[in-house]
């Protein structure tokens, strides 16, 4: 998944009339560096819009943190079919709580905790223990002691531009069936039992499309934003 995504932005610090004072012509203009978004406060706007019915901005949260999720899982549950049906589960389940996020912690770490607890019930349900270790530090690194600022900023407007329309030309070329099913999951809402319904197909290979349909984005996505996260403006 992409790592840090803030866009840095130079502005140049002059004298009215972009002139140096008389007397003065040897002296360099100043650089001040404006707030540069950290990834944290990036996922913070991503989740407020979500929680304002975006589904397109939730949908980039899932885009974003599948893989990480499902490696965590996967370190859980330890079989890889049980391991994507977790990770599905638990991204539902953060759908579904996104109203009691207030941002006291860092999305992923929120997050981390919610797939925990989705694979601990799974592997209980099933009469299995869960491994001594969980990799506590991988929701530590994501915790971060940055105060949210605002991020309504012109490069942040124009990042969350470039990432949908990415987003959106991405899913246009999709094979049929991936584009289908994740169509009707993220635009249409509609749940993975109705989708199977509407494709004829079993669950299962409903969830499947959905993720290779969202690992297929998220590579198209992932040179924007190493682009975007270097860039200076």
């Amino acid at each position: 998944m992409p790592s840090q995504t803030s866009a840095r932005v130079l502005s140049l610090a002059s004298h009215p009339g972009g002139r140096s004072p008389a007397g003065d012509s040897g002296a360099q203009e100043s650089v001040v560096l404006a707030p540069v978004p950290t990834e944290r406060e990036i996922d913070q706007q991503l989740v407020e819009r979500a929680q304002r019915g975006d589904k397109l901005a939730f949908e980039l949260l899932v885009i974003k943190y599948q893989r990480k999720l499902l490696r965590l899982v996967g370190r859980l549950v330890r079989d890889p079919a049980e391991a994507e049906d977790v990770t599905q589960d638990a991204f539902i389940k953060a759908y579904r709580a996104l109203g009691s996020f207030r941002g006291d912690s860092a999305f992923y770490t929120w997050l981390y905790r919610i797939g925990v607890n989705t694979a601990k019930n799974h592997l209980m349900n099933q009469g299995r223990r869960m491994p001594a270790s969980i990799g506590v530090e991988e929701a530590e690194y994501y915790e971060g002691n940055d105060l949210l600022q605002d991020v309504n900023t012109p490069e942040a407007e124009l990042l969350s531009r470039e990432i949908a329309r990415t987003v959106n030309d991405s899913m246009e070329a999709l094979p049929e069936e991936l584009k289908t099913a994740i169509r009707l999951r993220e635009i249409e809402g509609l749940s993975y039992e109705d989708i199977a319904t509407m494709m004829n197909c079993p669950i299962g290979t409903v969830r499947s499309r959905i993720f290779r349909a969202r690992e297929a984005i998220s590579h198209k996505l992932k040179p924007l934003l190493e682009v975007l996260g270097s860039k200076r403006w």
